[in-house]
């Protein structure tokens, strides 16, 4: 497997894992303030914070298998760059409130409940950046998805390319 395929693997943990964590935490405070079902979202809190730093580390090579295929657009991939970056800070910060307001609740702290309601804000934003981060991701290779300026970039750039191979 090559660094496309680990990143392609990868990327989906801490997008889907935020997003589940997010529901889990909501499920545990509509089934009557359930700790455990509390708990197992800081869990895959944490796990998503963890995925992401491979995911992360996996995109340099992925750009470089990619960059030069035909209807791949360098604009795309260096917004999915930043976009990535950025959450991956977000993410280990909610990977980190997660971990924090699970000893919290494990010492019976009287900031467990704030701390709940902090990882519960943090994770609506991540769960908002990981949807940008995967929608952009999904534009590099997906042209059908792009958005009209992209689109047109991207069909001269295949053009030129098709172009190019008839002059060989």
């Amino acid at each position: 497997m090559n660094a496309a395929h680990w990143h392609l693997l990868l990327n989906h943990l801490p997008i889907i894992g935020t997003v589940l964590g997010t529901l889990v935490l909501i499920s545990g405070y509509l089934l009557r303030n359930n700790s455990a079902v509390k708990l197992t979202a800081l869990g895959i809190f944490t796990f998503s914070a963890l995925m992401a730093i491979p995911a992360y580390l996996t995109g340099e090579g992925a750009e470089e298998l990619v960059e030069k295929m035909p209807g791949v657009n360098e604009q795309i991939i260096e917004v999915h760059e930043d976009l990535g970056k950025y959450f991956l800070i977000v993410v280990l910060i909610l990977g980190a409130l997660a971990l924090v307001t699970f000893i919290s609740n494990y010492l019976k702290s009287k900031m467990t409940a704030a701390l709940y309601i902090l990882v519960f804000a943090v994770s609506l934003g991540t769960c908002i950046l990981a949807k940008q981060v995967g929608t952009n991701g999904g534009e590099v290779r997906h042209t059908e998805i792009r958005s009209g300026n992209v689109s047109q970039d991207v069909n001269a750039t295949e053009q030129n390319t098709a172009g190019n191979k008839d002059d060989d």
